[in-house]
């Protein structure tokens, strides 16, 4: 099996920072994309940003310039670095990796959570 644990959510004034960590574990051939989502109550799912093993990332309108991916593939660790904090950032954020469990078979599994606060 394979696990997506987050840290590094919490509580923050607005302007602030964070920094969220994933980490991939279990059964594991090769992380493929590897992203953040985050869903704020009453809301979709929404995309924040992605990178593909090889560093390329993309980002939602929403929070470039302000956020920033990157990954250590040696660890299997997404991070995203989160500056310049609104309220409009609230929000539960969720890892997501496209992991190898074997030469071919691929799927996409989802970290539990991890809850993001900014204090206006």
């Amino acid at each position: 099996q394979v696990q997506l644990v987050e840290s590094g959510g919490g509580l923050v004034q607005a302007g602030g920072s964070l920094r969220l960590s994933c980490a991939a574990s279990g059964s594991i051939f090769r992380v493929n994309r590897m992203g953040w989502y985050r869903q704020a109550p009453g809301n979709k799912r929404e995309l924040v940003a992605t990178i593909t093993r090889g560093g390329s990332p993309n980002y939602a309108d929403s929070v470039k310039g302000r956020f920033t991916i990157s990954r250590d593939n040696a660890k299997n660790t997404v991070y995203l670095q989160m500056n310049s904090l609104n309220a409009e950032d609230t929000a539960i954020y969720y890892c997501t990796g496209t992991v190898q469990t074997g030469l071919v078979y691929e799927q996409d599994y989802w970290g539990q959570g991890t809850q993001v606060t900014v204090s206006s």
